[in-house]
């Protein structure tokens, strides 16, 4: 089988106007970014009867789930059913790229094209954000370095800067060493530019007119009395929003097959809310009749935030969900270390299986149906596939077998008429909690109702300063959990599905321009570091062509 890079590279896609007239886009609906890749110009409004299909996943192992090839593969074998659909996507980060994970674009035979634009630097919109992000931290510093910064206490600037690579180096660094000339000296840091409030903006946006008054509304700090400093007091929206004048239009791409792909934003799920834009969604169903959309990490993650912070604030509503597993992933579960993967185990399928059960009733919670996506590996038997379908029948679920990876969308046609049929069906989606729940009672109710925990221990100063944010009017907002992605706990070494342990919430940050207020439990850092050898070590040039990227 060859490599994924390999597949990509071999394939031939058709001219992007092409792909765009199988949306009813003409010339003038697009901006050509070379020959197969388009800026949107005109997004459509969505249109009565569309359907928003969502694929999550259970909690990721090092064994591999495929969420992203499944929403692909789903795409496709929607099409080869004669199902009018898209895919939505979100757009991969340079740090996982260079670091471990590898790219998003999907894998095998249900992939995104051009692989190598998509991982690398697509159109550009990660940099502008970045830009964009670092501007108003300059113009804060110069703000405070002129004494002319709205009263900001230069010792309370919440404001961090980012950079799209990972890199611990820069997670607590200290700006204007060496003299009065170089600004205030104080203590700041990066974070990655996924976890950047501006990406989170640029995601959950309607309009431009939208976007500036959220960047407007983006709190940088305080003064000595504890009231707020925003981004309009700083003086920085219009520039910024020059800065992201692109890139707030969604990206058009298309699968091996030619099913039509947008492909916008990139927030991680673990230290954001994880979906692709807000603009790109709409707009695909204005264009589709089924729009399969993925939302980061596992369903405790990324389904909830997609439910609970994009549905909520866009008024979307989903009509299915596919949650993917795998057995190999099931297995780690269930204890089996990621060497011993390739024997038989049903016994540690059966008990890993508690980790897609939670999943999918976690799922299901919502008000929206759900079917179980298995994504065959090739060394699957029949006893661990057939133990993970019995897993999924006793909660009345239905499992289908998959080979998108192997076969396309082929391969997934029997998942697209799965998800057809249950579209059909009445969704009664409901987030999990309402609007006027005080702040830490709605962490509390995330972390027990989905996570199971016990208890939620906040650290010092968490209570009160949520308490405080709520007397200033974002008690309304929702909260945006960050947390490992491995375990529905804080910590990545409880795997399957426990119970009744605590989430430590370690700290808080108001996001008011994007909307919500982000917990960070347990250990998670918003910039992460590279392994011992990152995937960098592989990727190259050869003959004109990038070698090495996954």
């Amino acid at each position: 089988m060859p490599t994924d890079l390999e597949i990509a590279q071999a394939a031939t896609p058709l001219p992007i106007a092409e792909i765009a007239a199988r949306l009813g886009l003409g010339p003038d609906d697009i901006i050509p970014y070379g020959h197969h890749k388009a800026k949107l110009f005109r997004p459509p409004a969505p249109r009565d009867g569309a359907k928003l299909i969502l694929v999550t996943a259970i909690n990721p192992t090092p064994a591999g789930e495929g969420k992203t090839t499944t929403t692909v593969g789903l795409a496709d074998g929607l099409r080869h059913i004669g199902v009018d659909a898209m895919a939505c996507l979100r757009e991969p980060s340079l740090g996982p790229c260079f670091g471990v994970k590898g790219g998003a674009t999907g894998g095998g035979y249900a992939q995104v094209i051009p692989m190598e634009d998509i991982n690398l630097h697509f159109t550009g919109d990660f940099h502008a954000i970045t830009s964009a992000h670092n501007l108003l931290s300059a113009m804060i510093d110069n703000a405070l370095h002129w004494g002319d910064a709205a009263g900001l206490d230069a010792g309370r600037v919440a404001w961090r800067r980012v950079m799209d690579m990972n890199d611990r180096a820069l997670r607590q660094v200290v700006v204007g060493l060496g003299g009065r000339a170089n600004g205030v000296t104080r203590e700041a840091g990066f974070d990655i530019t996924v976890a950047s409030e501006v990406m989170a903006i640029l995601c959950l946006a309607t309009s431009m007119d939208d976007l500036k008054a959220r960047l407007a509304g983006i709190v940088v700090g305080e003064r000595r009395d504890g009231s707020l400093v925003r981004a309009a007091d700083i003086g920085a929206v219009g520039a910024m929003a020059a800065l992201l004048s692109e890139a707030v239009k969604p990206n058009l791409v298309q699968t091996l097959e030619g099913t039509p792909v947008f492909i916008h934003g990139g927030p991680f799920a673990n230290i954001a809310h994880g979906c692709n834009s807000v603009m790109a969604t709409r707009a695909a169903l204005g264009l589709a009749d089924y729009v399969v959309t993925e939302a980061g990490f596992g369903a405790d993650l990324g389904a909830e935030k997609f439910f609970d912070i994009k549905c909520r604030k866009a008024g979307l509503v989903p009509a299915a969900a596919v949650v993917v597993a795998t057995v190999r992933a099931l297995k780690m579960h269930g204890g089996v270390p990621r060497a011993e993967l390739g024997g038989e185990n049903v016994a540690a399928v059966r008990a890993g299986a508690a980790n897609l059960a939670r999943h999918v009733e976690n799922v299901t919670s919502f008000g929206v149906p759900a079917v179980v996506a298995i994504n065959r590996f090739t060394g699957d038997t029949q006893a661990e596939l057939a133990a993970v379908a019995e897993a999924v029948e006793a909660l009345g679920a239905k499992a289908v077998l998959c080979e998108h990876w192997a076969k396309g969308g082929e391969g997934a046609a029997e998942l697209a008429r799965a998800v057809v049929e249950l579209a059909g069906t009445p969704s009664d989606f409901t987030p999990l909690y309402p609007d006027a729940m005080p702040l830490l009672e709605k962490i509390e109710t995330v972390a027990r109702r989905i996570y199971r925990a016990g208890s939620v221990t906040p650290a010092a100063g968490v209570a009160e300063r949520l308490a405080r944010w709520e007397e200033a009017g974002f008690g309304h907002l929702p909260v945006c959990m960050a947390k490992t992605q491995s375990s529905f706990s804080a910590d990545p070494r409880m795997l399957g599905a426990p119970e009744g342990f605590d989430v430590p919430i370690r700290e808080v940050r108001l996001s008011a321009g994007a909307g919500f207020v982000v917990a960070i439990a347990g250990d998670l850092m918003t910039m992460p570091g590279l392994p011992r050898a990152p995937s960098a070590l592989g990727i190259d040039v050869a003959d004109g062509r990038i070698t090495g990227l996954s």
